[in-house]
């Protein structure tokens, strides 16, 4: 432990002029105005993974950005890690709500993060968390202290919900057998509380449009006598739950697990301050779903929440019209065992049978993911929890999340391994927001962190 200690206190200016460098390029995947910047931040990647002396390091060509691959295999007869990770950024707009330009990273001091943390786009999410395994293997490797074998697999198209990923891993099932997957796309309760993703809800998410008659109407003329399309939806939208913040959609908590008691004073054993939480969010009281927890209901209970709304004028001054149409985006979020797209056809069905007649329904289907839910008694599991345990030297909680990884659930199905979420992300980092941040304490305390992960997991494979 002092050996890896001294080596990233020794390199650390080193690894955080590296991590810069790839946050400088801004790969924001869904504009294509960026598409050579994406394929740099690739290559950059692989420049970083050779140097740190992993081999067969190459980009993977796909229907979209290349995947960047490399591995060590040390002895077949060890255990494989696949480690997951993305390139790719969120644009940064709005731009005027950045305190600095969010490709040109920049190390700010604040309460939470005295020793500084590094504010950029793509510093959370994922190139920071990222870079991690990058750091934490070249020191395994270095110091010939890799117990495992080390595959990875770092892809450009995460946050424009990973077209290609699922062809690559469909087409390279051999390439990339592993017994376990290791990701750092997620975060921790606190600072001071280290914890592992145990579970993450799934996503079935439509756009629902209403129209009324063929063309905007006068609101004088025609008021009172033709349906107004947005308050018929905002009327529909208000049907979807009931006074204790149920989904009213007939079927949709069939197939929903519940948690067992015990389970759940687990989720609620977490260190958590409500108070505090809401000042975090800027809002005087919380909501939700009546008979659970504020934690239960962020994580382990299925939501309905609108995205956006649309309809008629909206600009400056008046415009007295009864609109044509109204539209709305519409995200639900779920948990095991339930099924995306079962979910999107029960909406459908629920959304259309409450529309009045004066109106037409159309949904479309945008996309969708499974939940996924990790046993805390997997060895994969075990190891991280010993790894955290090791490094912050207290107690490691299960942490189950509301977010959505939907290439978690893909990588079972396709490898059938577990995946392994130990992130070192907090809720503070302002990922997809104006100056996301990764606090460098977090940075190196994963690279502290994740070689005792490969111990752990190899030596319980030894076992």
């Amino acid at each position: 432990m002092d050996e890896l200690k001294s080596y990233i206190e020794t390199n650390r200016e080193r690894f955080l002029d590296e991590l810069f460098d790839i946050l400088r390029v801004p790969s924001v995947s869904t504009d294509p105005v960026y598409a050579q910047d994406v394929v740099t931040a690739a290559e950059k990647v692989k420049e970083y993974l050779q140097k740190a002396g992993l081999e067969n390091v190459r980009l993977e060509q796909t229907p979209g950005y290349p995947i960047v691959y490399g591995e060590k295999i040390i002895d077949p007869t060890l255990p494989t890690v696949l480690v997951y990770g993305h390139y790719d950024v969120q644009p940064p707009d709005p731009l005027e709500l950045w305190e600095s330009d969010p490709f040109e990273p920049v190390i700010k001091v604040t309460d939470e993060h005295p020793e500084g943390t590094v504010v950029a786009r793509g510093a959370a999410d994922d190139k920071g968390q990222m870079f991690m395994h990058v750091k934490a293997l070249e020191y395994m490797i270095s110091h010939n202290r890799l117990p495992a074998n080390v595959k990875v697999m770092i892809e450009g198209e995460e946050e424009v919900g990973s077209p290609s990923l699922e062809w690559f891993v469909k087409n390279n099932r051999e390439l990339l057998r592993n017994d376990i997957i290791l990701i750092s796309d997620t975060s921790m309760v606190a600072k001071d509380v280290p914890s592992i993703t145990a579970g993450l809800r799934g996503l079935s998410y439509v756009e629902a449009t209403i129209t009324g008659p063929s063309h905007d109407l006068h609101s004088g003329l025609y008021g009172g006598a033709v349906a107004n399309p947005a308050n018929v939806l905002a009327r529909m939208i208000a049907r979807m739950h009931d006074d204790k913040h149920r989904i009213t959609i007939p079927g949709f908590y069939d197939k929903v697990v519940e948690f067992s008691a015990e389970a759940r004073a687990r989720i609620n054993a977490i260190p958590f301050d409500e108070e505090q939480y809401k000042k975090m969010l800027g809002v005087d009281a919380l909501e939700g779903e009546e008979g659970y927890t504020t934690l239960e209901r962020a994580s382990i209970r299925p939501t309905l929440d609108v995205n956006g709304m649309w309809s008629g004028y909206t600009g400056e001054g008046a415009k007295t019209i009864i609109p044509s149409k109204a539209t709305a985006k519409i995200s639900m979020r779920l948990v095991p065992d339930q099924d995306p797209a079962e979910i999107t056809r029960l909406f459908t069905e629920y959304f259309q049978s409450i529309a009045p007649p004066s109106v037409k329904v159309e949904v479309k289907d945008f996309h969708g993911g499974y939940p996924y839910m990790m046993p805390t008694d997997h060895p994969g599991y075990i190891a991280a929890q010993k790894a955290l345990e090791k490094t912050f030297g207290k107690k490691v909680y299960p942490f189950y999340t509301g977010g959505s990884i939907p290439i978690v659930p893909l990588f079972e199905k396709e490898l059938g391994s577990k995946s392994v979420l130990m992130g070192f992300g907090l809720n503070s980092d302002r990922i997809h927001s104006p100056n996301e941040n990764f606090g460098v304490w977090n940075f190196l305390k994963g690279i502290e962190t994740i070689p005792y992960f490969y111990k752990f997991f190899a030596d319980n494979h030894l076992s």
